[in-house]
């Protein structure tokens, strides 16, 4: 930034306001405050008075016009950025920092007529502020806005003198200001409820308003500054706010994101993209379990991210504590005694039961109480039923079981038979957050929702090809399917639209588990029959990540939900693999591991 004096003449400044400085000339600028701008040249003003964005010149007389160069004019978003760093400027309180900006600059921050009001607003100096409107409305898109930023203005007039304990003067604008208006009536009968007050304290606890103050009037200019257009006045904090859309924007658009959104800008720097390096992401094994001695066929960590349960065709289902320092996983205890096999697994929503279900040929489920390591309930309505899926009630009392053969059964906690639903083949299950509704995929390709209070049904989604199994995400609203011969579909409950297919994954006739994983579930793995785990970004169907390292098919994959960079697969070779970053490696090693993951992205 040039200052002003020895300056003169130079091609290089490029301003708004342009005044020529040579020979016995001279210019004075006067003060702007954060308004007009007037320049005198020889006794004469030039530019008094200059819209938001508008650019003069001043010049010298005699032959030194003829000798000046013609400056550059500011192009709009020029102008735009100026006025967004005065903004900036004057918030941190460089007050005379802002004055040189605009003086050499020639720009303004904001029309004088908003500047006034501004001002008149901050002081409490409610009549002023009114008349100030009056000048606005002229500047204004939508001359009904005046109302709305009137009544504005007299709610914190009206609630200020309650405040003070001026009660009449309060009634006089309430019946004679605001009243007359005749706008948001039934504000206005709210409003007249404060009258009853006792005291300032009881005001603004009924209120939830700060009271008389700055605070209180800066929240309320920023609700005026809503009504009026930017280059009449600048939006709040307009600066800051681009910047957080521009750092939000670039996470969205990083692949490798994988943590929790901080909005404050004070935790990142502006002076580099944004970028996430797949080294912090969990496709590199942190842990190999090997205490199973056969398949394994499911594997689901708890709700609270603790613990991890995987089952297995040895009829053992194993219980791995979480380190939560060191995110290692150890044996806590082994479940033991299903005939058939554990194939599928569900938690509780408090942690506390652990349901087992068996294959095709299984017509048992076990209830286990996790913390005492004790079957609770082993149920078996009959001996020709196939129990292969069960999904909790939000309420934790209660769950719901089937099977391929027609078995559709609600129970509760010691297996008494509660509800039925009579001829559906399920494949399976999820139970909805309200409480009464039930998703069931079945042998007719589609997932239908059931009601078990008024025994109603309907459609909601319809594939061309069996679904072998899905997740719905904690909001409800999506679900993940595993279609066989197709791989890996996201669906929309709610429009109950088909949003994508995920490609890449092998996905033949076997039963393979998806997930929805990392903060915000913002990703989305899978199993597949090619040995592999495959991950994607949600919104994008191309694998950005392949998890090599099992020798078979990989049956099922949970993401932690708590530890975004925790995850674990299932496969028929017999091993749970533990999924994290990098280890801390130099860049050689960390690229020479065998079980890393294939950068799709590149």
């Amino acid at each position: 930034m040039q200052s002003n004096g020895e300056g003169q003449g130079q091609d290089s400044e490029l301003s708004c306001l342009n005044s020529a400085q040579n020979g016995e000339s001279s210019s004075a600028v006067g003060t702007h405050s954060n308004g007009v701008l007037t320049s005198t040249n020889n006794g004469n003003s030039v530019g008094a008075g200059l819209g938001s964005g508008t650019c003069v010149a001043s010049t010298s007389s005699g032959s030194e016009v003829g000798s000046m160069k013609k400056k550059k004019r500011l192009s709009q978003s020029e102008e735009d950025v100026i006025r967004l760093i005065g903004q900036h400027l004057d918030g941190l309180g460089l007050n005379q920092t802002v004055d040189l900006l605009m003086q050499e600059s020639g720009c303004r921050l904001e029309h004088t007529s908003a500047t006034k009001f501004r001002n008149h607003v901050m002081e409490g100096e409610w009549d002023k502020a009114e008349n100030d409107l009056n000048e606005l409305r002229a500047l204004m898109h939508s001359p009904n806005a005046i109302v709305r930023m009137k009544f504005l203005l007299l709610q914190q007039k009206y609630l200020e003198y309650l405040e003070d304990g001026k009660v009449l003067e309060a009634l006089q604008v309430l019946r004679g200001e605001l009243t007359p208006l005749k706008y948001n009536t039934d504000r206005i009968h709210v409003l007249s409820g404060y009258l009853m007050c006792s005291h300032a304290e009881d005001l603004r606890a009924k209120t939830e308003w700060e009271g008389k103050g700055t605070n209180s009037r800066c929240r309320l200019l920023d609700k005026l500054q809503t009504y009026l257009p930017p280059s009449v006045m600048l939006p709040p904090r307009r600066l800051q706010t681009l910047l957080r859309q521009a750092v939000e924007l670039q996470r969205d658009r990083c692949l490798y994101h994988n943590t929790k959104l901080d909005s404050s800008l004070d935790s990142v720097t502006l002076l580099l993209d944004h970028v996430c390096s797949r080294k912090q992401f969990p496709c590199y094994t942190q842990q190999i379990l090997t205490e199973h001695c056969n398949e394994v066929w499911f594997c689901k960590f708890s709700n609270d991210g603790t613990k991890l349960a995987t089952g297995s065709k040895d009829t053992t289902v194993i219980i791995w504590q979480v380190d939560p320092d060191s995110h290692q996983l150890k044996l806590l205890r082994t479940l033991e005694g299903h005939a058939y096999g554990v194939s599928y697994l569900a938690w509780s929503p408090d942690d506390t039961y652990l349901i087992a279900c068996g294959p095709d040929d299984c017509s048992e489920l076990w209830l286990w109480n996790v913390p005492t390591g004790e079957l609770r309930t082993k149920m078996s309505q009959s001996h020709e039923d196939s129990l292969t899926s069960v999904a909790w009630n939000p309420d934790g009392k209660r769950f719901v079981t089937g099977g391929q053969r027609g078995q559709f059964y609600q129970c509760d906690l010691d297996g008494n038979l509660l509800d039925s639903w009579e001829g559906v083949r399920v494949q399976c299950l999820w139970c909805v957050g309200d409480g009464r509704t039930v998703l069931a995929s079945d042998t007719h390709q589609r997932i239908r929702g059931y009601n078990f209070e008024d025994l109603t049904d309907r459609n909601i989604v319809q594939e061309d090809h069996p679904i072998m199994s899905f997740t719905v995400s904690k909001n409800g609203r999506l679900a993940l399917l595993n279609v066989a011969t197709q791989g890996v579909h996201l669906w929309d409950l709610q429009d109950r639209v088909l949003v994508r297919k995920y490609q890449g994954v092998t996905q033949g006739f076997y039963t393979i588990h998806s997930c929805f994983g990392g903060h915000n579930e913002d990703f989305i793995a899978s199993g597949s029959e090619d040995h592999k785990v495959y991950i994607w970004h949600r919104r994008s169907e191309l694998p950005i990540a392949e998890l090599t390292g099992h020798t078979r098919t990989v049956n099922c994959v949970s993401w932690n939900p708590i530890i975004p960079g925790l995850m674990a697969s299932a496969s028929d070779d017999g091993t749970v693999r533990v999924w994290g970053p990098a280890p801390f490696l130099n860049t050689q090693e960390v690229d020479g591991l065998n079980e890393n993951c294939s950068n799709m992205d590149s």
